[in-house]
């Protein structure tokens, strides 16, 4: 059987505003009970999200909705602003990303999967798999020191688990109605998605971590894929 290594510190790492919350923020919530230090890093500003309400002004209500799901759970919060869009692989937001690494010290990253289905969460896997590898080099320069080795990654689920196989999972039963009340924090996508597309948001996750519960056993669960390239994987778990 393998063994659950006890974790000080995770970072999630998601390319929008709410990201986050909707794959995997049953399992933060897990680990902020277990007393692991949960930060919540949000890349892009979430300015385009919205057909309605302007993009300076859409900016400010998600940042205000995402510090406001982060404290649910106690998590730490990180806004990084970058425009949607524009999360290409080059070396400032790389580089921001390493000094978030560093700064945080995570014991693992959870993040985007390298194959979902939006540009900016592909955008944002590969910069974190650049920037683990780099937090861990003395020379390269930040202003917080070096984050030695090379963190492990954990890939979230996608939206409606399309396009991505588990590895493992995570059993949020316990803390379903937690992961709801975050996502409730973004009150502009969960009423702007029912009036223009008739998605009922709220539901939408909960069958999604039913589904999830189901293959796996339990009434409610998160899906994960490790990413098991040398020298990232351990021999023990790291999800709680």
């Amino acid at each position: 059987m393998t063994s659950v290594h006890k974790l000080d510190s995770v970072l999630a790492i998601g390319a929008h505003p709410d990201d986050i919350e909707i794959l995997c923020g049953g399992t933060l919530a897990k680990y902020a009970e277990l007393g692991v230090d949960v930060s919540m890093a949000v890349m892009t500003d979430g300015a385009l999200g919205h057909m309605v309400i302007p993009p300076d002004e859409l900016a400010e209500i998600r940042h205000e909705e995402a510090a406001k799901s982060a404290d649910i759970i106690g998590a730490d919060f990180y806004w990084l602003g970058f425009k949607d869009a524009s999360l290409i692989n080059d070396l400032e937001i790389r580089m921001t990303l390493v000094e978030l690494i560093r700064k945080t010290k995570p014991d693992m990253i959870i993040t985007h999967s390298p194959n979902d289905y939006h540009p900016d969460h592909r955008g944002t896997s590969d910069l974190v798999f650049g920037a683990t590898f780099l937090s861990g080099l003395k020379h390269v320069e930040t202003e917080s020191s070096y984050h030695e080795g090379v963190q492990p990654i954990t890939y979230m689920d996608t939206i409606n688990s399309s396009n991505f196989i588990p590895t493992e999972y995570v059993d949020i039963s316990n803390v379903i109605q937690t992961k709801i009340k975050m996502i409730r924090s973004f009150e502009s996508q969960v009423k702007w998605l029912k009036d223009h597309d008739d998605v009922d948001f709220l539901d939408m996750i909960q069958v999604q971590s039913k589904a999830r519960g189901y293959q796996c056993g339990v009434e409610y669960a998160e899906a994960f894929k490790l990413e098991n390239v040398w020298p990232r994987s351990r021999t023990y778990r790291l999800l709680p």
